[in-house]
């Protein structure tokens, strides 16, 4: 069964914007997704809809095989929604907006207080249970409403942006929980312009760009495609001359430092030891850009954005 199946998804807006213009997709149970586009792709749309926030104006879209038109209430049980924004009660304690939220679901109240501990734990936020959410920074909002999302142990899981304004180390021990919450079974939807963080955690990868999707893959086929990799390379002493290596391009950014663009079809140990031969001592190397971010760039041409989108009221 798909966890989520889109047909002829249309969106068009009072002032005549067209902000989906028939999509079709469809995320595997049990899958980790990415679904990545620039600003302004139909990103958050397609979201709005599929939680009923956004009126569609035609096509088809099911949850575990409910229909949004007709079975609703369904629908709304096996999803949790980390929105782009953040929408919380503010003046309120962290345990009762975990718990408050259960309630929304028909949860008991002394199951929605073992529940709430859970998520809170798991989130590194039981320590401040009796705090008001207003006085937790950002990040801490960000994990806050993760748990509200999870209280109610949603089949599907859709996360908007859930990292951003989190440091790195929670930011970390978010990935490896999220991790542990899919193999046990949890489908996940995260839309990210991290795309780092995309490659690192999905399994499947669909691009919006102007309200069509014109990639639908799993990665690693998706990562597959990609002619080339750049890498910047550290050198232990100045670079005198540049070598010539097949399969190879290298340019000198600096005396100690050089990019390598390597054809897909080119092993980069061969490469390694071309500049070894070629009195190369190499100190370390990094990528220039993470392969999933190459890609995207290449697709929508809008190197000078990030795959963020506005929100509905902007769209």
């Amino acid at each position: 069964m798909h966890a989520l199946s889109i047909r002829n998804l249309k969106k068009v807006y009072g002032n005549g914007i067209q902000a989906l213009k028939g999509i079709d997709l469809d995320v595997a149970e049990g899958d980790f997704f990415a679904l990545l586009g620039p600003n302004g792709a139909g990103k958050t749309t397609v979201i709005g809809i599929i939680t009923s926030l956004v009126n569609k104006t035609s096509g088809e879209v099911r949850v575990f095989g409910h229909s949004i038109d007709t079975e609703l209430n369904a629908v709304k049980a096996c999803i949790g929604v980390v929105p782009q924004e953040l929408n919380l009660n503010t003046f309120d304690r962290l345990m009762n907006i975990v718990v408050n939220q259960a309630g929304f679901y028909g949860m008991p109240v002394r199951r929605a207080r073992r529940r709430a501990q859970e998520v809170l734990e798991q989130m590194q936020l039981w320590d401040r249970r009796d705090d008001i959410a207003r006085n937790l920074s950002g990040g801490m909002k960000r994990r806050l409403m993760i748990a509200r999302a999870l209280v109610h142990s949603p089949r599907l899981l859709i996360l908007d942006e859930p990292t951003a304004g989190v440091d790195i180390e929670i930011r970390r021990s978010m990935y490896g929980y999220l991790r542990e919450l899919n193999e046990s079974g949890t489908t996940i939807i995260l839309t990210t312009h991290y795309l780092e963080e995309a490659e690192n955690l999905c399994r499947h990868v669909a691009i919006i760009d102007e309200g069509e999707v014109i990639q639908h893959h799993p990665m690693d086929e998706f990562l597959r495609t990609l002619k080339q990799q750049n890498y910047i390379v550290n050198t232990r002493e100045p670079v005198a001359e540049v070598p010539v290596i097949d399969g190879c391009l290298i340019y000198q950014r600096k005396d100690y430092e050089l990019e390598l663009a390597v054809q897909r079809d080119h092993d980069l140990n061969d490469v390694f030891a071309a500049l070894s031969e070629a009195g190369v001592r190499i100190l370390s190397l990094r990528n220039k850009t993470n392969r999933l971010e190459e890609l995207f760039f290449n697709l929508t041409d809008r190197s000078d954005q990030v795959p963020e989108e506005k929100t509905e009221m902007e769209e």
